[in-house]
């Protein structure tokens, strides 16, 4: 086996173990069964959280945790209504506790459901938002609002971007307090929190806010390349905690729940993220205040806190805070957007990974295709393209020097003739060949090795983004993100029968359209060169297509239509580089050779 056929078969088998290890390690997921049982059960009344301890707020002198009541009311409901959300809100606690998503729906179906997002606390895996007032020294729990107070309505009637509402509650002991909450045309809340002291001495309290989920989501996804669970930013530091790590915290005797916080200096937020949608708890920039994460086993609910700072008023005194809440689609257009507004690292919520350097150019420029050319699967060409472009100078060199490797075929038979059994002898004048000539015979392992990296993020960028959620290429092909629907079994759709579940194994044997095409372009990119010699080599080299055909099979289709095209381009650069260089490729030639029986086979 000469260097040439050695350093290929190298790369070769590199990248075919990575992709196979990433496949066997980090199969795609399955959907999340969602038990009748559970799905019947009901969370207890009431909120059933732990407002954020006077200690936590305010110091270790003041007063003793406060623990909203698990009592729940029939409270009226104000309409949230706008462009991309409906809900409501109820007045008691004034929680923020129903929430669809008009842009999404749960299915391609014709009659499926746009997505609730966030569900008040009684329905199963409950989810909501909440704020309130920690109460410091010359206040009891009683005397001010929490989880269960009832609010009055004082100002506004629906909640739109147009018309925001405002709150008020009285303590009857001189407090007023004031909640006014405004949306803007997409997915953030304003909340400003204000009290008015008119009689009731001087008193020490700490305004909070608090998102509350009762048990993991059911379409958990449990998948090493998606983080799903708390996410905060603190002064520029970035923290990705899963749910099984929150379990972990180190229990607060004061509360009963496993808690961890951090003080934010100037800039930060916290809150919870799943695949495509978040929920998210945002200071104003600028502003000082403690992140708490907390797991409360007890009651099985996940909860993060922002506290703000300590506020002290004297009689006639009044003060308001302002913070906002995030709840919506993780689009990277509107994430992005409000990280301009001046929200600091918020386009980090999107799990961007280990090659943040390549997932994130990546997906900007696959966004701007997509908005040029108005069909993801197309722009994912585009991308494939201006990628293929980009490290063009790096893949000529290789090409390049594997055609000068065919031209130094025969010079290199003679110093094989002449080395016979002395391989340092071989090696000696193999490697004064190189020199002499100036070639570098590992430069054609260089673009597969490249395309490793850019494979995963790709990889990544299609399976965790939303945009690639449901977005249509042609045909039968309606979701990028989701495996190719068509299928062996049914004759691709002719035959009247459903194609295998995209879960099941099946599915994997019985491949679709597109990894048939993937197959194929990977087939016809070897015929560029004739079959290997070596009979090893020659049936590796055979089965190697169709073995990733059947691999990558399950994987998105965006990402396997990426693979296509590059396989294609591949082709053609390497087909008119080759020629360039003195040597014209016998592709039909080399097809129909590769039919035929070995020398060996027939004896």
């Amino acid at each position: 086996m000469d260097d040439q056929n050695k350093n290929l078969l190298l790369a070769t088998a590199l990248s075919f173990l990575v992709i196979l290890g990433w496949y066997i390690l980090f199969p795609p997921p399955e959907p999340a069964p969602q038990p009748e049982a559970e799905i019947a059960q009901t969370a207890p009344a009431g909120t059933g959280v732990s407002a954020p301890s006077a200690a936590q707020a305010i110091g270790a002198d003041a007063q003793t945790n406060v623990a909203p009541t698990d009592t729940a009311v029939d409270a009226p409901r104000i309409t949230i209504d706008t462009p991309r959300v409906a809900g409501s809100i109820s007045l008691q606690g004034g929680r923020i506790d129903d929430l669809a998503l008009k842009d999404y729906r749960v299915s391609l179906a014709e009659d499926a459901e746009i997505v609730t997002f966030l569900t008040p606390s009684g329905t199963p895996q409950a989810y909501y938002a909440l704020y309130g007032w920690a109460p410091g020294a010359g206040l009891s729990p009683e005397d001010v609002p929490g989880a269960n107070t009832l609010w009055t309505l004082a100002e506004g009637d629906t909640l739109t971007p147009e018309t925001p509402i405002t709150l008020s509650w009285n303590n009857g002991k001189g407090l007023t307090f004031f909640r006014s909450i405004s949306i803007d045309d997409d997915y953030m809340f304003q909340i400003v929190q204000s009290v008015m002291n008119e009689g009731a001495g001087t008193v020490t309290l700490a305004p909070y806010g608090t998102l509350a989920r009762h048990g993991q989501p059911l379409d958990l996804k449990n998948f090493f390349i998606l983080h799903e669970g708390m996410v905060g930013m603190a002064d520029g530091t970035l923290s990705e905690l899963d749910y099984d790590d929150m379990a972990d915290f180190e229990l607060d005797t004061r509360t009963g729940a496993r808690t961890e916080t951090t003080q934010i200096e100037s800039n930060g937020w916290i809150g919870f993220t799943d695949h495509y949608w978040m929920a998210t708890l945002i200071p104003e920039p600028g502003q000082s205040f403690r992140a708490i994460s907390k797991f409360d086993e007890r009651r099985d609910i996940y909860q993060t806190d922002v506290v703000l700072p300590t506020v002290t008023l004297a009689e006639g005194e009044a003060t308001d805070v302002t913070t906002e809440l995030f709840a919506g689609a993780k689009e990277w257009a509107t994430i992005r957007g409000y990280e301009k507004d001046g929200i600091e690292g918020f386009l980090d919520s999107i799990d961007w990974g280990w090659f943040f350097l390549l997932t994130k150019p990546i997906f900007a420029v696959l966004h701007w295709l997509n908005a040029l050319i108005g069909n993801m699967g197309f722009a994912i060409i585009g991308l494939t393209i201006l990628i293929k472009l980009l490290v063009f100078p790096l893949a000529y060199k290789s090409y390049a020097s594997m055609a000068k490797m065919k031209e130094l075929q025969p010079e290199m038979e003679k110093i094989k003739e002449r080395a016979g059994d002395d391989r340092q002898k071989l090696q000696q004048e193999m490697m004064a060949l190189y020199k002499k000539e100036k070639v570098n015979p590992a430069a054609g392992c260089l673009p597969i090795l490249l395309q490793i990296p850019i494979f995963f993020s790709l990889y990544k960028v299609i399976f965790v983004t939303l945009e690639l959620r449901h977005a249509p290429f042609f045909g039968p092909f309606q979701d990028l993100s989701a495996p190719d629907p068509t299928s062996i079994m049914n004759l691709f759709g002719l035959l009247p029968f459903a194609a295998p579940a995209p879960e099941s194994l099946m599915a994997l044997i019985f491949i679709g359209i597109l990894p048939i095409l993937l197959g194929i372009s990977m087939w016809l990119q070897q015929k560029l060169n004739p079959a290997p010699t070596d009979p090893t080599q020659q049936m590796i080299f055979a089965w190697m297509p169709w073995v990733f055909m059947f691999m990558l099979g399950g994987f998105a289709t965006g990402l396997v239509v990426y693979w296509i095209a590059n396989n294609t381009i591949t082709f053609a650069q390497q087909y008119l580089i080759m020629r360039r260089h003195g040597y014209k490729p016998d592709v039909f030639g080399n097809i129909k050779s590769s039919f035929k029986k070995s020398p060996k086979a027939e004896k």
